[in-house]
This record gives C-alpha cells, structure tokens and sequence, in this order.
C-alpha cells in the first residue's frame, strides 16, 4: 500500500489535508483520538492503532498539537508558569509526534522516498524568539524540533531516501487562530496545499530540517 497516513486527520489542519489528498485521487488513511481512540500522549494508544496498519506510506504527516493546556491560553509572564501545564505541552507537542514516529517508522518504506512529517511552529525557533511569552507552546516546539533532527539522523542509516522533517504550516485558520488576531490567515485547505507543496520538494539532503510553508529554511 502506498499513500499518507494522517495523525491528528480531526484537527483543522489534517482535515484539510485529507481532503486535498483525497481530492487528488491518492489513496489517504486517517487517524485521530476522536475516531480512532488515538492518543499521541500515551505511547501503549499510540502503538496500538499503529499496528493495525498494513504495507508502507510514501507520507506521515503528524498535525497534533495545542497552544495550551486545559484552555488557560499560553503564559504570557513567569508568574503564569505551572509545571503540570508544561510537562503537558510537552507531551503532545514533542514527545506525542516522536512516539508516532517510534512505531510508525516500519510503515515507512526503505526502497524509494518518504517523508516524516510534524507541523512544528516558528515561535519554537529559540533565534528568531524577539517577543517572549508563550513559553510552554515556545519550549515545546522547540523540543519537537530537536527530537525530529536527532531522529532523522538515525532513519537515514535504515531509510536512505527518507526525510523526516519539522514544518511551520503559517498562520492557519483553525482554533488556534483565537490567539493569532493580529496575524494574518490563511485557510485550512491553503495551508494543505502549501504544505504538501513543501513535502513534494524535500530531498533526503533536507532530512532533519525545519522548513516553513514556503519552504523556507527556518532558523533553530
């Protein structure tokens, strides 16, 4: 079986995507915690529906994740820090997608390309971090982007052709956009074409990279 499997295919984002893959006649499997039980948080969840699947994907795209924890919104000061709010962004954000990757790597053929994705953010990039705030979904991210490098260094020694790689979707028009008023937005299904635009364009030699929705390098 070739095609892509979506993580997280209830969210705005994987929906869109579905729907744009679906739209081109490729063949598409989907999975979320509100179908399929999926919890990228608890690894027994995430391996049990993972290995129900069969044969090999061409694409993994990861698109869980949450600004914040138990709708508190993001911690704007020091004074907002709670330490069980953080060990929960970092469950989903970074250790959820890494899990997925864990027990999804068998799905991903070794004999022609492949592409491992995870929908990371640019306020994850600890450089270009100007304002503050945010740090829990800031941390996170950048968790996630660490684990995604260190991870594809050891696929490509099994996975020659396969790229594993963070992506920056952009400002997207979802739930999360209750946070971004002073951003502009673009529409989920903007955002799936930009973004399969970027996976089409990776080569191996991009294995381990952060890139955005144009497919631009984005500083670590």
């Amino acid at each position: 079986m070739t095609g892509t499997l979506i993580v997280g295919a209830s969210g705005g984002i994987g929906g869109a995507l579905v729907q744009t893959l679906q739209g081109r006649g490729e063949h598409v499997r989907a999975l979320s915690r509100s179908v399929d039980g999926l919890d990228v948080t608890d690894e027994q969840s995430a391996m049990d529906c993972l290995e129900r699947l069969d044969g090999a994907f061409d694409r993994i795209i990861v698109t869980t994740g949450a600004l914040s924890d138990g709708g508190r919104g993001p911690e704007k000061t020091l004074k907002s820090l709670d330490p069980d709010a953080i060990a929960g962004q970092f469950a989903l954000n970074a250790t959820g997608p890494t899990l997925v990757l864990k027990h999804a790597l068998r799905l991903m053929p070794r004999d022609r390309r492949s592409v491992f994705a995870a929908l990371s953010a640019r306020v994850g990039s600890i450089g270009d971090n100007r304002l503050g705030g945010w740090y829990s979904y800031r941390a996170s991210k950048a968790a996630l982007n660490q684990l995604i490098h260190t991870a594809a260094i050891e696929v490509a020694r099994s996975h020659r052709q396969a790229i594993c790689v963070a992506l920056h979707p952009g400002t997207v028009a979802t739930a999360f956009t209750e946070n971004h008023r002073n951003h502009e937005t673009v529409p989920a299904a903007q955002a799936a074409v930009n973004l399969l635009g970027v996976m089409d364009g990776l080569s191996a030699a991009d294995t381990g990279g952060f890139f955005d929705w144009a497919g631009k390098p984005v500083e670590w």
